[in-house]
Protein backbone atom coordinates (compact mmCIF):
# COMPACT_ATOMS: atom_id res chain seq x y z
CA UNK A 1 0.00 0.00 0.00
CA UNK A 2 2.59 1.94 0.79
CA UNK A 3 4.71 1.79 -2.14
CA UNK A 4 1.20 2.30 -4.39
CA UNK A 5 0.92 5.48 -2.99
CA UNK A 6 4.11 7.16 -3.25
CA UNK A 7 3.80 6.04 -7.30
CA UNK A 8 0.48 7.22 -7.34
CA UNK A 9 1.61 10.30 -5.92
CA UNK A 10 4.57 11.16 -8.12
CA UNK A 11 2.45 10.07 -11.21
CA UNK A 12 -0.32 12.56 -10.16
CA UNK A 13 2.24 15.38 -9.87
CA UNK A 14 4.08 14.66 -13.38
CA UNK A 15 0.63 15.00 -14.91
CA UNK A 16 -0.05 17.99 -12.92
CA UNK A 17 3.26 18.91 -14.66
CA UNK A 18 2.64 18.52 -17.70
CA UNK A 19 -0.64 19.63 -17.64
CA UNK A 20 0.60 23.02 -16.08
CA UNK A 21 3.58 23.52 -18.71
CA UNK A 22 1.13 23.20 -21.75
CA UNK A 23 -1.18 25.78 -19.92
CA UNK A 24 1.45 28.12 -19.11
CA UNK A 25 0.64 31.76 -20.63
CA UNK A 26 2.92 33.17 -23.17
CA UNK A 27 3.80 36.12 -22.23
CA UNK A 28 7.24 37.33 -22.89
CA UNK A 29 7.32 39.89 -19.83
CA UNK A 30 10.26 38.95 -17.21
CA UNK A 31 10.52 35.53 -15.27
CA UNK A 32 9.39 35.91 -11.26
CA UNK A 33 6.52 38.22 -12.21
CA UNK A 34 4.55 35.96 -10.16
CA UNK A 35 2.10 34.06 -13.27
CA UNK A 36 3.66 31.06 -12.50
CA UNK A 37 3.59 27.43 -13.76
CA UNK A 38 0.21 26.16 -14.34
CA UNK A 39 -1.87 29.43 -15.28
CA UNK A 40 -4.61 28.63 -17.94
CA UNK A 41 -3.91 30.18 -21.76
CA UNK A 42 -7.31 32.89 -20.49
CA UNK A 43 -5.34 34.08 -17.62
CA UNK A 44 -7.86 33.23 -15.15
CA UNK A 45 -6.97 29.82 -13.76
CA UNK A 46 -4.56 29.59 -10.71
CA UNK A 47 -1.91 27.58 -11.07
CA UNK A 48 -1.50 24.01 -9.84
CA UNK A 49 2.14 23.52 -9.47
CA UNK A 50 4.36 26.75 -8.88
CA UNK A 51 8.00 25.95 -10.41
CA UNK A 52 10.01 28.43 -7.74
CA UNK A 53 12.51 29.03 -11.52
CA UNK A 54 9.26 30.55 -12.71
CA UNK A 55 9.53 33.41 -9.26
CA UNK A 56 13.00 34.12 -10.27
CA UNK A 57 15.02 31.63 -8.61
CA UNK A 58 18.37 30.82 -10.18
CA UNK A 59 19.07 27.27 -8.70
CA UNK A 60 22.99 28.08 -9.12
CA UNK A 61 23.67 27.55 -5.53
CA UNK A 62 25.44 31.06 -5.82
CA UNK A 63 22.54 33.43 -6.04
CA UNK A 64 20.44 33.93 -3.01
CA UNK A 65 16.97 32.70 -4.37
CA UNK A 66 14.68 33.13 -0.80
CA UNK A 67 12.43 35.52 -2.25
CA UNK A 68 11.86 34.01 -4.78
CA UNK A 69 10.81 30.55 -3.05
CA UNK A 70 8.81 32.75 -0.29
CA UNK A 71 6.93 34.33 -3.18
CA UNK A 72 6.06 31.01 -5.02
CA UNK A 73 4.77 29.74 -1.35
CA UNK A 74 3.00 32.82 -0.53
CA UNK A 75 1.02 33.48 -4.18
CA UNK A 76 0.44 29.07 -3.42
CA UNK A 77 -1.75 30.18 -0.33
CA UNK A 78 -3.58 32.64 -1.65
CA UNK A 79 -5.17 30.84 -4.40
CA UNK A 80 -5.88 28.15 -2.09
CA UNK A 81 -3.35 25.74 -1.67
CA UNK A 82 -0.73 24.42 -4.32
CA UNK A 83 2.64 22.59 -4.85
CA UNK A 84 5.72 24.73 -4.72
CA UNK A 85 8.36 22.87 -7.22
CA UNK A 86 11.85 22.75 -6.94
CA UNK A 87 13.35 21.38 -10.14
CA UNK A 88 17.00 19.59 -10.37
CA UNK A 89 19.17 22.72 -9.41
CA UNK A 90 20.75 24.11 -6.06
CA UNK A 91 18.73 27.10 -3.96
CA UNK A 92 20.53 29.09 -1.81
CA UNK A 93 18.35 30.28 1.00
CA UNK A 94 18.10 31.54 4.28
CA UNK A 95 14.70 31.23 6.15
CA UNK A 96 12.04 29.36 3.78
CA UNK A 97 8.31 30.08 5.08
CA UNK A 98 6.18 27.36 5.41
CA UNK A 99 2.01 28.28 4.86
CA UNK A 100 -0.83 26.42 5.40
CA UNK A 101 -2.66 24.21 2.25
CA UNK A 102 0.94 24.17 0.52
CA UNK A 103 3.61 21.53 0.01
CA UNK A 104 7.02 21.62 -1.69
CA UNK A 105 8.29 19.16 -3.66
CA UNK A 106 11.69 18.37 -3.95
CA UNK A 107 12.71 16.81 -7.39
CA UNK A 108 15.67 14.04 -8.06
CA UNK A 109 18.71 16.41 -7.90
CA UNK A 110 16.89 19.23 -6.00
CA UNK A 111 18.85 20.71 -3.21
CA UNK A 112 18.05 24.01 -0.74
CA UNK A 113 21.11 24.68 0.47
CA UNK A 114 20.89 27.02 3.95
CA UNK A 115 23.08 29.82 3.10
CA UNK A 116 26.16 30.53 5.00
CA UNK A 117 25.17 32.62 8.19
CA UNK A 118 26.08 36.07 8.22
CA UNK A 119 28.75 36.93 10.39
CA UNK A 120 28.92 40.76 10.03
CA UNK A 121 26.18 42.64 11.51
CA UNK A 122 24.02 44.56 9.52
CA UNK A 123 23.41 41.10 7.04
CA UNK A 124 19.88 39.92 7.67
CA UNK A 125 20.58 35.97 7.37
CA UNK A 126 17.71 33.95 8.85
CA UNK A 127 14.77 35.11 10.44
CA UNK A 128 15.72 36.22 14.36
CA UNK A 129 14.44 33.88 17.28
CA UNK A 130 11.39 34.66 18.44
CA UNK A 131 10.48 36.04 22.10
CA UNK A 132 9.67 33.54 24.18
CA UNK A 133 8.97 33.86 27.95
CA UNK A 134 9.53 29.79 28.61
CA UNK A 135 13.17 30.08 27.57
CA UNK A 136 14.47 29.94 31.15
CA UNK A 137 13.14 25.97 30.98
CA UNK A 138 14.75 24.64 27.59
CA UNK A 139 17.45 24.86 25.92
CA UNK A 140 17.55 27.93 23.59
CA UNK A 141 17.38 25.09 20.57
CA UNK A 142 14.39 23.72 21.69
CA UNK A 143 11.89 27.10 22.52
CA UNK A 144 12.78 29.02 18.85
CA UNK A 145 11.44 27.95 15.75
CA UNK A 146 12.02 30.94 13.24
CA UNK A 147 15.50 31.23 13.22
CA UNK A 148 15.07 27.74 11.04
CA UNK A 149 16.29 27.42 6.87
CA UNK A 150 12.47 25.99 6.94
CA UNK A 151 9.70 26.77 9.30
CA UNK A 152 6.20 27.43 10.07
CA UNK A 153 3.65 28.33 13.02
CA UNK A 154 0.02 27.60 13.70
CA UNK A 155 -0.27 25.92 10.28
CA UNK A 156 -2.57 23.17 8.56
CA UNK A 157 -2.50 20.75 5.73
CA UNK A 158 1.74 21.26 4.54
CA UNK A 159 3.69 18.66 3.11
CA UNK A 160 7.59 18.48 2.28
CA UNK A 161 7.99 15.99 -0.65
CA UNK A 162 10.29 14.40 -3.33
CA UNK A 163 13.58 12.69 -3.14
CA UNK A 164 15.40 16.04 -3.19
CA UNK A 165 17.62 17.03 -0.42
CA UNK A 166 18.14 19.94 1.79
CA UNK A 167 21.78 20.78 2.92
CA UNK A 168 22.47 22.56 6.00
CA UNK A 169 25.35 23.98 5.16
CA UNK A 170 25.24 27.30 6.56
CA UNK A 171 23.53 26.15 9.76
CA UNK A 172 25.26 26.36 13.52
CA UNK A 173 24.78 23.63 15.66
CA UNK A 174 24.78 25.80 18.81
CA UNK A 175 26.75 28.29 20.53
CA UNK A 176 27.57 31.84 19.23
CA UNK A 177 29.37 31.56 16.47
CA UNK A 178 29.96 35.38 15.71
CA UNK A 179 31.71 35.34 18.80
CA UNK A 180 34.11 32.74 17.42
CA UNK A 181 34.32 34.34 14.22
CA UNK A 182 35.70 37.26 15.50
CA UNK A 183 38.24 35.86 17.45
CA UNK A 184 39.74 34.45 13.47
CA UNK A 185 42.06 36.07 11.21
CA UNK A 186 40.33 38.91 8.98
CA UNK A 187 37.49 39.30 10.99
CA UNK A 188 36.12 42.90 10.75
CA UNK A 189 36.02 46.09 13.01
CA UNK A 190 32.72 45.69 13.08
CA UNK A 191 32.03 42.19 14.28
CA UNK A 192 35.19 42.40 16.77
CA UNK A 193 33.08 44.98 18.30
CA UNK A 194 30.07 43.46 18.34
CA UNK A 195 31.59 40.32 19.81
CA UNK A 196 33.72 41.97 23.04
CA UNK A 197 30.15 43.81 24.07
CA UNK A 198 27.27 41.38 23.15
CA UNK A 199 26.04 39.87 26.34
CA UNK A 200 24.08 36.07 25.97
CA UNK A 201 20.57 37.77 25.09
CA UNK A 202 18.20 36.44 25.15
CA UNK A 203 19.63 33.59 27.66
CA UNK A 204 21.09 36.13 30.46
CA UNK A 205 18.95 35.85 32.93
CA UNK A 206 18.73 32.25 32.86
CA UNK A 207 18.68 30.23 36.15
CA UNK A 208 21.91 28.60 35.34
CA UNK A 209 22.73 27.42 38.91
CA UNK A 210 19.32 26.12 39.60
CA UNK A 211 19.31 23.95 36.31
CA UNK A 212 22.70 22.89 36.02
CA UNK A 213 23.86 24.25 32.83
CA UNK A 214 25.80 27.40 31.37
CA UNK A 215 22.99 29.16 29.25
CA UNK A 216 25.63 29.82 26.64
CA UNK A 217 23.82 28.57 23.50
CA UNK A 218 22.01 32.03 22.46
CA UNK A 219 22.20 32.88 19.02
CA UNK A 220 21.80 36.58 17.74
CA UNK A 221 19.22 37.49 14.89
CA UNK A 222 20.65 36.00 11.24
CA UNK A 223 22.11 33.52 12.69
CA UNK A 224 20.42 29.61 12.03
CA UNK A 225 20.41 26.66 14.10
CA UNK A 226 17.47 24.34 12.33
CA UNK A 227 17.52 22.56 8.88
CA UNK A 228 13.37 22.26 9.42
CA UNK A 229 11.60 23.67 12.46
CA UNK A 230 7.40 23.69 13.03
CA UNK A 231 5.45 24.84 15.66
CA UNK A 232 1.97 24.15 16.33
CA UNK A 233 1.20 22.79 13.21
CA UNK A 234 -1.26 20.09 12.32
CA UNK A 235 -2.34 17.96 9.14
CA UNK A 236 1.74 17.36 7.73
CA UNK A 237 3.43 15.13 5.63
CA UNK A 238 6.79 14.79 5.16
CA UNK A 239 8.23 12.06 2.63
CA UNK A 240 11.12 10.56 0.56
CA UNK A 241 13.72 13.86 0.53
CA UNK A 242 17.02 13.66 2.70
CA UNK A 243 19.01 16.09 5.18
CA UNK A 244 22.52 16.59 5.24
CA UNK A 245 24.24 18.28 8.06
CA UNK A 246 20.53 19.63 9.77
CA UNK A 247 22.27 21.88 12.26
CA UNK A 248 21.22 21.67 15.94
CA UNK A 249 18.30 20.09 14.88
CA UNK A 250 17.62 18.62 11.63
CA UNK A 251 14.04 18.51 12.26
CA UNK A 252 11.91 19.89 15.55
CA UNK A 253 8.55 19.34 15.28
CA UNK A 254 7.03 21.12 18.68
CA UNK A 255 3.26 20.66 19.28
CA UNK A 256 2.21 19.01 15.74
CA UNK A 257 -0.55 16.87 15.98
CA UNK A 258 -1.31 14.64 12.98
CA UNK A 259 1.64 14.41 11.46
CA UNK A 260 3.32 11.59 8.63
CA UNK A 261 6.85 11.19 8.45
CA UNK A 262 8.13 8.25 5.97
CA UNK A 263 11.23 7.23 4.32
CA UNK A 264 13.37 10.26 5.15
CA UNK A 265 16.95 10.00 5.44
CA UNK A 266 19.15 12.09 7.57
CA UNK A 267 22.24 12.40 8.13
CA UNK A 268 23.40 15.86 10.38
CA UNK A 269 25.78 16.83 12.95
CA UNK A 270 23.51 16.98 15.81
CA UNK A 271 19.57 15.89 16.87
CA UNK A 272 18.10 13.73 13.66
CA UNK A 273 14.38 14.28 14.55
CA UNK A 274 12.47 15.77 17.60
CA UNK A 275 8.84 14.85 18.21
CA UNK A 276 8.29 17.67 20.82
CA UNK A 277 4.83 17.92 22.42
CA UNK A 278 3.41 16.17 19.66
CA UNK A 279 0.14 13.82 19.31
CA UNK A 280 -1.15 11.19 16.39
CA UNK A 281 2.72 11.00 15.03
CA UNK A 282 3.37 7.47 12.13
CA UNK A 283 6.91 8.16 11.32
CA UNK A 284 8.16 4.97 9.43
CA UNK A 285 10.70 3.81 6.90
CA UNK A 286 13.34 6.43 8.22
CA UNK A 287 16.80 6.60 8.48
CA UNK A 288 18.83 8.81 10.49
CA UNK A 289 22.87 8.85 11.58
CA UNK A 290 23.70 11.28 14.06
CA UNK A 291 27.10 10.84 15.66
CA UNK A 292 26.95 13.64 18.00
CA UNK A 293 23.54 13.68 19.60
CA UNK A 294 20.28 11.51 19.15
CA UNK A 295 18.83 10.61 16.30
CA UNK A 296 14.81 10.04 16.99
CA UNK A 297 13.68 11.75 19.83
CA UNK A 298 10.39 11.93 21.79
CA UNK A 299 10.28 14.94 24.17
CA UNK A 300 7.92 16.78 26.23
CA UNK A 301 9.38 20.19 26.62
CA UNK A 302 8.00 23.07 28.61
CA UNK A 303 8.65 24.93 25.40
CA UNK A 304 5.34 25.87 24.97
CA UNK A 305 4.43 27.42 28.37
CA UNK A 306 2.24 24.31 28.87
CA UNK A 307 2.89 20.65 30.02
CA UNK A 308 1.33 19.03 26.73
CA UNK A 309 2.23 15.47 26.74
CA UNK A 310 3.85 13.55 23.47
CA UNK A 311 0.96 10.82 22.91
CA UNK A 312 -0.26 8.31 20.48
CA UNK A 313 3.36 7.69 18.51
CA UNK A 314 4.26 4.93 16.35
CA UNK A 315 7.67 4.80 15.32
CA UNK A 316 8.42 1.69 12.97
CA UNK A 317 10.75 0.22 10.29
CA UNK A 318 13.56 2.78 10.93
CA UNK A 319 17.54 2.42 11.00
CA UNK A 320 19.61 4.92 13.63
CA UNK A 321 23.57 5.16 13.92
CA UNK A 322 26.18 6.69 14.77
CA UNK A 323 29.13 6.75 12.15
CA UNK A 324 31.06 9.99 11.06
CA UNK A 325 28.53 12.36 9.67
CA UNK A 326 27.91 12.12 5.80
CA UNK A 327 29.34 8.42 5.84
CA UNK A 328 25.73 7.03 5.74
CA UNK A 329 24.83 9.01 2.96
CA UNK A 330 27.62 8.10 0.91
CA UNK A 331 27.69 4.49 1.65
CA UNK A 332 31.23 4.32 3.69
CA UNK A 333 30.10 3.83 6.95
CA UNK A 334 33.23 5.57 8.55
CA UNK A 335 34.31 4.67 12.83
CA UNK A 336 34.68 7.57 14.35
CA UNK A 337 37.58 8.31 16.21
CA UNK A 338 36.33 8.39 19.28
CA UNK A 339 33.86 5.08 18.99
CA UNK A 340 30.28 4.97 18.43
CA UNK A 341 28.59 8.07 18.46
CA UNK A 342 25.29 9.29 20.18
CA UNK A 343 22.40 8.28 17.53
CA UNK A 344 19.73 5.72 19.05
CA UNK A 345 16.17 6.53 19.93
CA UNK A 346 15.70 8.32 23.35
CA UNK A 347 12.58 9.94 25.67
CA UNK A 348 13.47 12.96 26.80
CA UNK A 349 15.64 14.36 27.76
CA UNK A 350 12.82 17.07 28.33
CA UNK A 351 10.43 15.60 29.91
CA UNK A 352 8.11 17.94 31.42
CA UNK A 353 4.18 17.18 29.78
CA UNK A 354 4.69 13.13 29.79
CA UNK A 355 4.87 10.31 27.09
CA UNK A 356 1.72 7.79 26.66
CA UNK A 357 0.73 5.18 24.21
CA UNK A 358 3.96 5.06 22.02
CA UNK A 359 4.81 1.95 19.99
CA UNK A 360 8.43 1.46 19.05
CA UNK A 361 8.76 -1.80 16.73
CA UNK A 362 11.23 -2.79 13.78
CA UNK A 363 14.47 -0.94 14.18
CA UNK A 364 17.65 -1.45 13.92
CA UNK A 365 20.66 0.05 15.97
CA UNK A 366 24.31 0.48 14.55
CA UNK A 367 27.42 2.04 16.05
CA UNK A 368 25.71 4.15 18.63
CA UNK A 369 24.39 4.43 21.87
CA UNK A 370 21.48 1.99 23.09
CA UNK A 371 17.41 2.66 23.70
CA UNK A 372 16.98 5.37 26.36
CA UNK A 373 13.57 5.91 28.64
CA UNK A 374 14.01 9.05 30.48
CA UNK A 375 11.72 11.14 32.30
CA UNK A 376 13.54 13.61 34.46
CA UNK A 377 11.59 16.81 34.81
CA UNK A 378 8.01 15.60 36.29
CA UNK A 379 6.53 13.85 33.24
CA UNK A 380 4.72 10.76 33.47
CA UNK A 381 5.85 8.50 30.89
CA UNK A 382 3.83 4.92 30.57
CA UNK A 383 1.80 2.51 28.58
CA UNK A 384 5.23 2.37 25.67
CA UNK A 385 5.72 -1.13 23.70
CA UNK A 386 9.06 -1.84 22.21
CA UNK A 387 9.95 -5.11 19.96
CA UNK A 388 11.57 -6.36 17.13
CA UNK A 389 14.43 -3.90 17.81
CA UNK A 390 18.63 -5.18 16.95
CA UNK A 391 21.40 -3.37 17.99
CA UNK A 392 25.04 -4.22 17.11
CA UNK A 393 28.49 -2.29 18.23
CA UNK A 394 26.44 -0.41 21.32
CA UNK A 395 28.75 2.16 23.05
CA UNK A 396 26.37 2.68 26.09
CA UNK A 397 24.01 1.08 28.10
CA UNK A 398 21.73 -0.92 25.24
CA UNK A 399 18.73 -0.74 27.44
CA UNK A 400 18.62 2.73 30.09
CA UNK A 401 15.22 3.34 31.98
CA UNK A 402 15.47 6.83 34.03
CA UNK A 403 13.03 8.62 36.36
CA UNK A 404 14.76 10.97 37.66
CA UNK A 405 14.52 14.67 39.97
CA UNK A 406 15.94 17.34 37.44
CA UNK A 407 12.95 19.14 37.43
CA UNK A 408 13.50 22.02 34.57
CA UNK A 409 10.50 23.38 35.25
CA UNK A 410 7.90 25.79 37.11
CA UNK A 411 8.28 26.44 41.02
CA UNK A 412 6.70 23.51 42.54
CA UNK A 413 7.92 20.38 39.72
CA UNK A 414 7.99 17.49 41.42
CA UNK A 415 9.03 13.65 40.29
CA UNK A 416 6.92 12.21 37.15
CA UNK A 417 6.38 8.29 36.78
CA UNK A 418 7.86 5.79 34.53
CA UNK A 419 5.08 2.68 34.16
CA UNK A 420 3.84 0.19 32.17
CA UNK A 421 6.49 -0.39 29.58
CA UNK A 422 7.24 -3.77 27.59
CA UNK A 423 9.84 -4.42 25.35
CA UNK A 424 10.38 -7.57 23.14
CA UNK A 425 12.37 -9.47 21.05
CA UNK A 426 15.49 -7.28 21.22
CA UNK A 427 19.13 -8.90 19.87
CA UNK A 428 22.09 -6.50 20.81
CA UNK A 429 25.76 -7.64 19.46
CA UNK A 430 29.24 -5.99 21.23
CA UNK A 431 27.62 -3.70 23.85
CA UNK A 432 30.33 -1.60 25.47
CA UNK A 433 31.63 -3.57 28.68
CA UNK A 434 31.22 -1.26 31.75
CA UNK A 435 27.85 -0.08 31.72
CA UNK A 436 25.26 -2.79 31.20
CA UNK A 437 21.59 -2.21 30.88
CA UNK A 438 20.35 0.68 33.51
CA UNK A 439 16.79 0.60 35.22
CA UNK A 440 16.84 3.07 38.16
CA UNK A 441 14.07 5.03 39.96
CA UNK A 442 15.45 7.25 42.71
CA UNK A 443 14.48 6.82 46.52
CA UNK A 444 10.77 7.12 46.92
CA UNK A 445 10.06 6.96 43.38
CA UNK A 446 10.01 3.40 41.55
CA UNK A 447 9.67 2.69 38.05
CA UNK A 448 7.07 0.15 37.97
CA UNK A 449 6.07 -2.26 35.98
CA UNK A 450 8.43 -3.62 33.64
CA UNK A 451 8.29 -6.37 31.24
CA UNK A 452 11.47 -7.20 29.38
CA UNK A 453 11.12 -10.72 27.08
CA UNK A 454 13.06 -12.70 24.16
CA UNK A 455 16.01 -10.46 25.05
CA UNK A 456 19.83 -11.30 23.87
CA UNK A 457 22.54 -9.06 24.48
CA UNK A 458 26.25 -10.13 24.20
CA UNK A 459 28.40 -7.93 25.92
CA UNK A 460 32.10 -6.92 25.31
CA UNK A 461 32.92 -8.12 28.92
CA UNK A 462 36.08 -7.52 30.56
CA UNK A 463 34.99 -5.81 33.85
CA UNK A 464 37.14 -6.26 37.30
CA UNK A 465 36.53 -6.60 40.60
CA UNK A 466 37.12 -3.26 41.63
CA UNK A 467 34.06 -2.36 39.20
CA UNK A 468 32.33 -5.24 40.85
CA UNK A 469 32.71 -3.62 44.36
CA UNK A 470 31.28 0.09 43.19
CA UNK A 471 28.01 1.51 44.85
CA UNK A 472 26.76 4.24 42.10
CA UNK A 473 25.50 7.32 43.25
CA UNK A 474 21.89 8.26 42.90
CA UNK A 475 22.74 11.53 41.48
CA UNK A 476 18.96 12.42 41.37
CA UNK A 477 19.49 15.85 39.66
CA UNK A 478 21.80 15.22 37.02
CA UNK A 479 21.07 15.57 33.59
CA UNK A 480 20.09 11.65 32.30
CA UNK A 481 23.24 9.85 30.47
CA UNK A 482 23.98 5.84 31.12
CA UNK A 483 27.51 7.23 31.56
CA UNK A 484 26.53 9.86 35.02
CA UNK A 485 26.57 6.67 37.46
CA UNK A 486 30.31 5.62 36.24
CA UNK A 487 31.37 1.59 36.01
CA UNK A 488 28.40 -0.36 36.95
CA UNK A 489 28.70 -3.51 39.49
CA UNK A 490 26.75 -5.77 37.31
CA UNK A 491 27.91 -6.71 33.45
CA UNK A 492 24.11 -7.30 32.37
CA UNK A 493 21.41 -5.47 34.10
CA UNK A 494 21.69 -2.63 37.42
CA UNK A 495 17.97 -2.48 38.91
CA UNK A 496 17.64 0.02 41.57
CA UNK A 497 14.42 1.48 42.82
CA UNK A 498 11.49 -0.24 40.84
CA UNK A 499 8.64 -1.99 41.79
CA UNK A 500 7.44 -5.03 39.66
CA UNK A 501 9.70 -5.91 37.07
CA UNK A 502 9.92 -9.39 35.23
CA UNK A 503 12.89 -10.75 32.73
CA UNK A 504 11.64 -13.57 30.77
CA UNK A 505 13.58 -15.59 28.26
CA UNK A 506 16.53 -13.48 28.57
CA UNK A 507 20.55 -14.22 27.95
CA UNK A 508 23.28 -12.33 28.61
CA UNK A 509 26.53 -13.34 27.96
CA UNK A 510 30.49 -11.76 27.66
CA UNK A 511 32.98 -11.86 25.12
CA UNK A 512 36.07 -11.63 27.67
CA UNK A 513 35.71 -12.93 31.31
CA UNK A 514 33.79 -10.75 33.54
CA UNK A 515 34.47 -10.39 37.24
CA UNK A 516 30.77 -8.82 38.18
CA UNK A 517 27.62 -10.50 38.36
CA UNK A 518 24.88 -10.85 35.91
CA UNK A 519 22.39 -8.68 37.90
CA UNK A 520 22.55 -6.35 40.36
CA UNK A 521 19.36 -5.28 42.20
CA UNK A 522 18.72 -2.68 44.89
CA UNK A 523 15.54 -1.61 46.51
CA UNK A 524 13.32 -4.28 44.52
CA UNK A 525 9.91 -5.31 45.43
CA UNK A 526 8.53 -8.08 42.77
CA UNK A 527 11.04 -9.39 40.70
CA UNK A 528 10.50 -12.13 39.00
CA UNK A 529 13.36 -13.89 36.19
CA UNK A 530 12.04 -16.85 34.43
CA UNK A 531 13.97 -18.64 31.82
CA UNK A 532 17.16 -16.65 32.45
CA UNK A 533 20.44 -17.50 31.32
CA UNK A 534 23.56 -15.43 31.86
CA UNK A 535 27.23 -16.27 31.84
CA UNK A 536 29.12 -16.61 35.16
CA UNK A 537 32.42 -16.25 34.59
CA UNK A 538 35.36 -16.34 37.24
CA UNK A 539 33.21 -18.24 39.41
CA UNK A 540 31.18 -14.91 39.87
CA UNK A 541 27.58 -15.20 41.40
CA UNK A 542 24.60 -14.65 39.11
CA UNK A 543 22.48 -12.47 41.53
CA UNK A 544 23.84 -9.83 44.13
CA UNK A 545 20.68 -8.47 45.99
CA UNK A 546 20.39 -5.67 48.26
CA UNK A 547 17.03 -4.96 50.12
CA UNK A 548 14.83 -6.74 47.44
CA UNK A 549 11.29 -8.08 48.29
CA UNK A 550 9.17 -10.84 46.64
CA UNK A 551 12.20 -12.06 44.55
CA UNK A 552 11.57 -15.07 42.26
CA UNK A 553 13.29 -17.30 39.90
CA UNK A 554 11.92 -20.27 37.49
CA UNK A 555 14.26 -22.25 35.37
CA UNK A 556 17.29 -20.21 36.07
CA UNK A 557 20.38 -21.66 34.59
CA UNK A 558 22.57 -22.81 37.19
CA UNK A 559 19.76 -21.33 39.86
CA UNK A 560 17.59 -23.54 41.83
CA UNK A 561 14.06 -22.21 41.43
CA UNK A 562 13.77 -19.34 44.35
CA UNK A 563 11.40 -17.31 46.42
CA UNK A 564 12.40 -14.58 48.52
CA UNK A 565 9.94 -13.02 50.26
CA UNK A 566 12.66 -10.48 51.82
CA UNK A 567 16.43 -10.79 50.82
CA UNK A 568 19.30 -9.60 53.27
CA UNK A 569 19.65 -5.64 53.42
CA UNK A 570 23.32 -5.49 53.12
CA UNK A 571 24.07 -8.43 50.37
CA UNK A 572 23.07 -11.92 49.22
CA UNK A 573 24.77 -13.67 46.29
CA UNK A 574 23.56 -16.55 44.87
Amino acid sequence: MHLLTRRVMLLSLVVVLSFSIGCQTHDTGPRGAGAGAGASAGGNRAPLVHDVRDYGAAGDGKKLDTLAVNRAIEIANKQGGGTVYFPAGTYLCYSIRLKSNVALYLDQGATILAADNPLDPGQSGYDAPEPNEWDPYEDFGHSHWHNSLIWGENLENISILGPGRIDGKGLTTGGNPRRRAASQPGASEALKAEASTRVAAPQANRATTKFGYPGGDSLPAGIGNKAIALKLCKNVIFRDFTIYRGGHFAILATGVDNWTLSGVKIDTNRDGVDLDCCRNVRMSDCTVNSPSDDGICPKSSYALGEPRPCENITITNCQVSGWEMGSMLDGTFRERKGGPGTGRIKFGTESNGGFKNITISNCVFTYCRGLALETVDGALLEDVSISNITMRDIGNSPIFMRLGARLRGPEGTKPGELRRIKISNVVVHNAAARLGCVISGIPGHDIEDVSISNVRIYYAGGGTKQMASTRPAEKENTYPEPAMFGDMPSYGFFIRHVKHIQLDNVQVSVEKDDARPAFVLEDVRGADFNNVRAERPSGEPMFLLRGVEQFTTHRVDGVPDTHKDKSAATEERF
